[in-house]
């Protein structure tokens, strides 16, 4: 004889069973889990990494786009200067962290020109994601005040007369202001020597203090310098005179041509960020970069505006290495 047994609601309780339903609740908890946390980003704060010392326009740049960047996300945006060789040691610091929208780099010059002055470093600009361009700025030629050549002509004719007998300071090999240098002795062929700082803050002072005869600097870090009287500018990087020195003459109009420089900066990700995060992170800066309280301070930087537009500061990074590398390939500069 034969007997069948309906599944009573019991048989439903037995360990197997409750096995697999811990198995399929983990699951689920697990799948909300990242999902929340996805939503959430940022949770924490940011960190935003400038490859230059503190106390320069580089820094002070970052930190102003900090300000508007970290609320626009919600979020803390705390500066981490990692100065040194040329930029690639805080390049390197942004490229070699957890890609997970936390650890931003600001991008300059020195990350377009890196892949030809540090071939062993393995730095490639398609390392990083764009997020936003800040925007742009001209740079000065300034002299030490006893610096007897009153013109950029008067220093071109001195140095040549002088080969090797003066220096120039920078904020370090491969940044902006020592490629800004080596275009301008190729261009007008004369020989001065590179004297790198970690940063345009410590260049500036070494240039106050005599230390060396000149150096290309930004304008904003200029110019209470020259309205003090403790330096003197010889000309100005732009195609065009700018407003806040106006009697400054271009290049061009001293005498030296196709010589155009301008200092930009923009915010960028390690590429391999979700897509969602970067996402976010793109949206955040395009909104932080256009609002008038970011054009607001840009000004008193002298700084011209940028889109904020994430394309815009790959299509600014993918010009300048095209530019950079064939100026240090010209110049034949060669950094340790």
């Amino acid at each position: 004889m034969k007997f069948s047994i309906a599944a009573s609601p019991q048989s439903l309780f037995t360990a197997p069973a409750l096995r697999l339903c811990g198995r399929w609740f983990a699951t689920l908890a697990l799948a909300a889990t990242a999902t929340a946390a996805l939503a959430e980003f940022p949770d924490r704060p940011l960190h935003l990494i400038v490859p230059f010392a503190p106390g320069g326009a580089v820094d002070g740049i970052a930190r102003l786009t900090a300000v508007e960047f970290g609320r626009t996300l919600g979020q803390t945006v705390v500066i981490d200067n990692r100065p040194g060789s040329g930029g690639t040691i805080g390049i390197m610091a942004a490229n070699n962290a957890a890609p997970d929208g936390y650890t931003l780099l600001l991008g300059n010059i020195a990350l377009a020109a890196a892949p030809a002055l540090y071939p062993k470093s393995g730095i490639n600009p398609k390392q990083f994601e764009p997020l936003g361009l800040i925007g742009r700025s001209a740079y000065v030629l300034a002299v030490k005040n006893d610096f007897p050549a009153r013109t950029v002509a008067e220093l071109v004719a001195l140095a040549k007369a002088n080969p090797g007998k003066y220096n120039y300071a920078s904020a370090g090999a491969g940044s902006a202001i020592h490629l800004a240098a080596e275009l301008f002795k190729n261009k007008t062929a004369i020989d001065v020597v590179h004297v790198p700082y970690k940063g345009a803050g410590p260049a500036m002072n070494a240039l106050l203090a005599g230390e060396v005869e000149m150096m290309f600097g930004s304008l904003s870090e200029m110019k209470a310098q020259i309205a003090g009287k403790r330096l003197r500018p010889l000309a100005v990087t732009a195609g065009r005179r700018v407003q806040a020195l106006p009697d400054l003459p271009t290049f061009a109009e001293a005498g030296v041509r196709d010589f155009e420089v301008a200092g930009w900066y923009g915010l960028y990700a390690p590429a391999k960020v979700s897509p969602e995060t970067l996402r976010k992170l793109q949206a955040a800066a395009q909104t932080a970069l256009q609002s008038p309280a970011m054009r607001q301070r840009l000004a008193v930087y002298d700084m011209e505006p940028a889109s904020g537009l994430s394309k815009e500061a790959g299509e600014m990074l993918d010009a300048e290495v095209k530019r950079w590398t064939e100026v240090v390939r010209q110049a034949t500069i060669s950094v340790e």
